[in-house]
């Protein structure tokens, strides 16, 4: 199998996937994925696609991941993963929909307006 690459992105968060066959090892950013993230929580949700699969222990994922904060890298590098498992097998694209790991979670952040002190906050009005 050659390497087969996606990419996903979150909110501000681009992960770019690069999937290999293997043991299961996830390398983040040239680091390993209990250190980039040390929640298991978040651990979790990017191993949620593979574990949906049971394939967690077939393939071996190198990551370049940019921009944004932890949850959504985490985010990002689920969709990137799941896309990267449809490339594989498209078979598995139903059931990886079907649990909302293809779908793009479109949210960003609203641009602060002028005259203001956030994107909707208005300062505090004064009658008199």
């Amino acid at each position: 199998m050659e390497v087969i690459n996606a990419i996903g992105r979150r909110k501000s968060a681009v992960a770019r996937v690069y999937v290999s066959e293997g043991t299961g090892k996830i390398t983040i950013n040239k680091r390993d994925i209990t250190q980039y993230f040390p929640s298991a929580i978040l651990q979790y949700v990017v191993k949620q696609p593979m574990l949906l699969l049971d394939v967690a222990e077939k393939y071996d994922i190198k990551v370049n991941l940019d921009g944004g904060g932890f949850t959504g890298q985490s985010q990002a590098l689920r969709l990137a993963i799941a896309r990267a498992l449809v490339k594989i097998n498209a078979e598995d694209k139903k059931n990886l929909k079907d649990h909302g790991f293809l779908t793009r979670d479109s949210r960003e952040v609203e641009r602060k307006k002028p005259g203001q002190p956030k994107a909707r906050r208005r300062f505090q009005f004064s009658k008199r």
